[in-house]
């Protein structure tokens, strides 16, 4: 397989780095929040809260943190929160999508517009820069799990639709509506996984050579993910070697 795209790290790399962690923490316990009200609490009979409270775990979220967001869900007194999607260009017209949770469409919508139109981008509307992109699940294993024939041959058995191995690791990818069965098969087949999301995944990345353009579209970047109404932030690019030394 090919070696695993930049964008992927790009798209985490804020996550990993971010210094205030309680507002990573934040996000994340959200995403359970939510998810626990429109299902089972029991993670283990809610897909979406079983794979939100793994994502939480392998961002080092307190088992507390996250008991206490679904003991809010159940409490009946958490926020009523809409998700929504934004679309938009970036930088030399870099394709942008935004996932969002908010009480308020109205303050959302204006800030993420703001942003955009501040860093050099254009927010569109829905559906017109989505199609660039497939919707599916996303299943992450470090490379000490196995050598990459290892990981092909259980992500068959499981389901999956694609791998791509690197020196830092392994990408599975299956359809959206599979990211539940796949992930259960390849946990017992490898092992528990170190995230398993849905994601957005470029079909055709576009190369950013220009480091004008990559700090603009990064600053962009941290600025979205920055609001405590965004949940994912997901772009079609990659940088170049170069570029990203730079950064």
């Amino acid at each position: 397989m090919a070696g695993h795209s930049k964008w992927a790290n790009i798209q985490h790399r804020k996550g990993r780095q971010d210094s205030i962690r309680s507002k990573l923490f934040s996000k994340l316990a959200k995403e359970i929040t939510v998810a626990a009200k429109m299902g089972d609490p029991d993670p283990d009979k809610n897909p979406r809260l079983r794979l939100a409270v793994k994502e939480a775990r392998s961002n080092s979220v307190p088992k507390d943190v996250i008991d206490r967001a679904i003991k809010k869900a159940l409490g009946g007194d958490a926020e009523n929160y809409d998700e929504i999607r934004y679309e938009g260009y970036g930088p030399n017209g870099i394709a942008i999508i935004v996932e969002a949770m908010t009480d308020n469409r109205n303050r959302t919508a204006s800030n993420v517009r703001s942003y955009f139109t501040k860093h050099g981008g254009d927010l569109g509307q829905t559906g017109s820069v989505s199609f660039m992109f497939d919707r599916v699940g996303e299943i992450m294993y470090p490379a000490s799990i196995g050598d990459a024939d290892t990981v092909m041959m259980a992500a068959i058995e499981a389901g999956a639709e694609d791998v791509e191995s690197t020196e830092d690791g392994h990408w599975i990818y299956c359809s959206d509506a599979d990211l539940n069965e796949v992930s259960n098969a390849l946990e017992a087949a490898l092992g528990e996984s170190e995230t398993a999301k849905l994601v957005w995944k470029p079909q055709a990345p576009a190369e950013v050579t220009d480091l004008e353009t990559a700090q603009k579209l990064m600053k962009l970047i941290d600025t979205l993910e920055d609001d405590d109404d965004v949940q994912n932030v997901t772009g079609n690019f990659d940088l170049s070697e170069q570029v990203a030394a730079q950064l």
